[in-house]
């Protein structure tokens, strides 16, 4: 990829990865490009109209994206990102809100395992992984393999109103430390 026109770069952290999204804007010739993960996915060449916005979709689940071109003076522009309609940080606040993410090493290998809260949906490095969920005495356990590996997501009261329900999960029976995104 020609980094000469690059004029944004985003990070996106979605269930199935984390994308990095660029856009390439050619003020001279009206240019738009796009590029995830080093892959162009969508390009515009010769815009007369040098504002406005590009939408595309990102990841596996074809989650919605907008970059918006606004001119702030001159020939200076202003960049930003939407996901799901959403800007940027409120997306982000949000999926902080909605999933549980767990960045660790298994036999070596990194792996970043996803919790969707709302579907009790569990993602492995990108793959929607197969789960059985059970009722326990003290909360929910769903229960699912990684390699030959025994995985279990609790979800447990913490006992504090403000605080909800915690997620841990636990692989071979050891509790893994959480980290959130």
């Amino acid at each position: 990829m020609m980094a000469g026109d690059v004029v944004g770069i985003w990070e996106v952290a979605l269930s199935d990865g984390v994308y990095r999204i660029e856009f390439e804007h050619g003020t001279a010739t009206g240019k738009r490009v796009v590029w995830i993960n080093g892959q162009e996915v969508l390009r515009r060449d010769w815009m007369f109209k040098l504002v406005g916005k590009e939408t595309f979709t990102v990841g596996g689940m074809e989650t919605k994206a907008t970059v918006n071109i606004e001119a702030i003076s001159g020939f200076t522009y202003e960049y930003t990102l939407e996901i799901d309609g959403k800007s940027l940080q409120k997306f982000i606040d949000n999926r902080s809100k909605v999933t549980k993410t767990w960045v660790l090493q298994v036999d070596g290998v990194d792996c970043r395992i996803v919790l969707e809260k709302d579907t009790m949906d569990v993602w492995f490095n990108g793959q929607k992984m197969e789960t059985e969920g059970e009722f326990v005495d003290d909360g929910t356990e769903t229960h699912f393999t990684v390699a030959d590996h025994e995985c279990c997501i609790k979800a447990l009261s913490s006992g504090k109103k403000r605080a909800g329900i915690v997620h841990y999960l636990m692989v071979d029976g050891e509790t893994v430390p959480g980290w959130t995104d």
